[in-house]
This record gives C-alpha cells, structure tokens and sequence, in this order.
C-alpha cells in the first residue's frame, strides 16, 4: 500500500501541471493508503507544505479555501471545453463531460471556506 500511496502522489503532483489529470482524487487516495499502511507517511502528506493544508483541510473540514475553489472551476470548465472541441461531432462524449462537469462544479461549490495557509 506504502507504494501505492507514492504512486498516487506523484500522479497527484503531475496533475498539477496537466489539466486533464486530477490532483485531488489521487491525493486523497495516497492519504487513504498511507492511512492504512504508514502512520509517517500519512503524517508527512498531511504536513507536507505544498499541499499537506489543503488535503487536511479537505479531509478534516470539507472545505478549501475561495481561490481554490475559482482555480478548480476555471481548470475545470477549461479542460472540458477544450476536450468538447476536440471531440467535435461526438456529441454523446461531450454531454457525458458536461454531466461530469456539472457534478465536480456542485460538489467545489457546496465545499465550506477554508482559511488561506
């Protein structure tokens, strides 16, 4: 699971530079593993001082903070538009990415504010 976890963040870390690529599942998800395999490890992710606030606040609050909230939604929106372009034609895709993008926008929305770090 320790190896998992690692996994997980590094495909977190990378999602912070590619749109497509989410950050937040698979950061939960490492917090998940290490959780159940690595009390360091878990402590070191919820500490860590890039994005150990913001994964501690999600976990433990349900909340982030309002700019990462208008990040999220603009990344979000922007990716799919994007994709919704390239996948002119296949409109079945592009509703379904619509629907996924709905859902995601609700769920940013109804999260508390957090604090700024």
């Amino acid at each position: 699971m320790i190896v998992m976890g690692f996994i997980a963040v590094a495909l977190g870390m990378l999602g912070a530079f590619i749109p497509i690529l989410p950050t937040t599942p698979f950061l939960l998800l490492a917090s998940y593993l290490f959780m159940r395999s690595s009390q360091r490890f878990y402590n070191w992710l919820l500490t860590n001082r890039i994005f150990g606030h913001y994964i501690y606040n999600y976990i433990y609050h349900r909340a982030i903070s309002p700019a990462m909230k208008i990040y999220t939604l603009v990344l979000l929106w922007g990716a799919i538009a994007l994709s919704c372009i390239w996948l002119k034609g296949t409109v079945w895709l592009q509703a379904l990415l619509v629907v996924i993008a709905v859902a995601v926008t609700v769920h940013v929305v109804t999260l508390r504010n957090a604090a700024r770090k």
